[in-house]
């Protein structure tokens, strides 16, 4: 391999740690407003929200399509690294179980400080997504590439279609449909005061990982190719996007209409449904990410290294982010107003104290502060992952 092939291949792996690092950063801003700064509105509900409150909200719509998009591709890379199908089918799968067990029995624990015996139950996010689609992509992966292609893409384009069918219509399967599809608590006892809250259906996001896998073929292209396909892909399904959304005809349960103002009807047309993932709101996130992997791997400044340390050890991030967040929250309604107030687990806007307030500021300093201190976290984990190969550190 040449020096420039040989840069070529460092730069492009380079970009998808980039885009990683990007997409953490900005979730930390929904996770930090959860434990500081919950408002008593939905930031999309556009009778009661401001442009400040619904695009600090919108702008991580980007993260979870984009991280498990880029899981699939990670895979994929993966398997060429090790040219062995059994091994990566193997490999997904105990992956998969491992990440849903972190879901149930870690990250439920950091989210709200109970475990899956707390008096409600438990939940059910990104984390277990992704475990799940790991374990489907173990055996989508013996498929060839058009196939498993072809899969993904109806299960992406085609979700929408079931929208029709409710929980209530499979009678006793209906916990199967929240989990596929539909969404919501499930209860797992008879009086129902117990159960699990499925806040990341399925169904799509094995769809996006089973993509994200064949897209990795993209990335072993030459640049001048790899561009090409980028900038066909980012244009072209972004352009999809705003056609298939101003028709208001298929992709979205929501209609968006003309408002008060040019920026609220922007906020309209932007607002797409996250829980599951509608095809436009995966066409809306999932294009501009193609785009800025040319210019991740075109560019370098010191802003890019940054999120490259934390897109390189992105789920250790994710497990310790919740602790931090939430304890320090505690800490600070205790020192500042003299209780400890526990807004995760207090959502309620009734029961809220007379002290607390939502606030941007106190979120975007909080934010910046959480990502300068990870920064320092990350860099020093992933310094330790490189220097050592215990077996573990592979699920990290």
């Amino acid at each position: 391999m040449t020096g420039m092939n040989q840069l070529e291949s460092r730069n492009r792996l380079v970009s998808l740690d980039i885009l990683r690092g990007m997409v953490i950063v900005l979730m930390a801003i929904d996770h930090v407003r959860d434990f500081w700064s919950l408002e008593a509105f939905a930031p999309e509900d556009l009778s009661q929200t401001s442009p400040e409150y619904f695009f600090t909200r919108w702008i991580t719509h980007f993260c979870a399509p984009v991280f498990v998009f880029l899981a699939g591709t990670s895979s994929f890379l993966y398997g060429q690294k090790i040219n062995d199908i059994k091994a990566l089918s193997q490999f997904l799968l105990v992956r998969g179980l491992w990440l849903i067990f972190i879901e149930i029995m870690l990250i439920n624990f950091s989210f709200s400080f109970g475990f899956i015996w707390n008096e409600w139950g438990f939940f059910l996010q990104v984390i277990w997504a992704i475990g799940v689609s790991m374990v489907a992509l173990s055996a989508l992966v013996w498929l060839s590439d058009k196939w498993l292609l072809t899969v993904a893409l109806l299960l992406i384009f085609g979700h929408n279609l079931l929208n029709a069918i409710v929980p209530v219509d499979l009678g006793s399967l209906a916990w199967l449909w929240k989990m596929l599809h539909e969404g919501g608590y499930q209860a797992l006892n008879s009086s129902g005061t117990y159960g699990v809250y499925f806040a990341y259906p399925v169904l799509p996001w094995i769809g996006v990982m089973g993509a994200g896998y064949v897209f990795g073929r993209v990335m072993l292209f030459d640049q001048a190719k790899r561009f090409k396909w980028l900038w066909r892909l980012g244009l072209g399904v972004i352009a999809l996007f705003v056609i298939l959304r101003f028709s208001n005809l298929y992709g979205d349960t929501a209609v968006w209409s003309t408002q008060k103002d040019a920026l609220f009807t922007l906020m309209s047309f932007l607002n797409t449904q996250k829980y599951p993932p509608s095809l436009l709101f995966l066409l809306m996130t999932l294009g501009p990410a193609f785009l800025l992997l040319i210019w991740f791997e075109k560019r370098t400044n010191r802003v890019f290294e940054w999120l490259k340390v934390f897109g390189r050890v992105p789920f250790f991030f994710y497990v310790l982010h919740f602790f931090v967040i939430h304890l320090t929250s505690l800490m600070y309604f205790r020192m500042v107003h003299g209780e400890w107030f526990d807004l995760i687990n207090n959502q309620n806007s009734r029961n809220w104290p007379d002290f607390y307030q939502p606030s941007l500021v106190r979120l975007y300093l909080v934010w910046a502060g959480t990502i300068l201190t990870f920064y320092f976290l990350c860099r020093w984990f992933d310094r330790y992952k490189s220097s050592h190969k215990q077996w573990w550190l592979k699920f990290l």
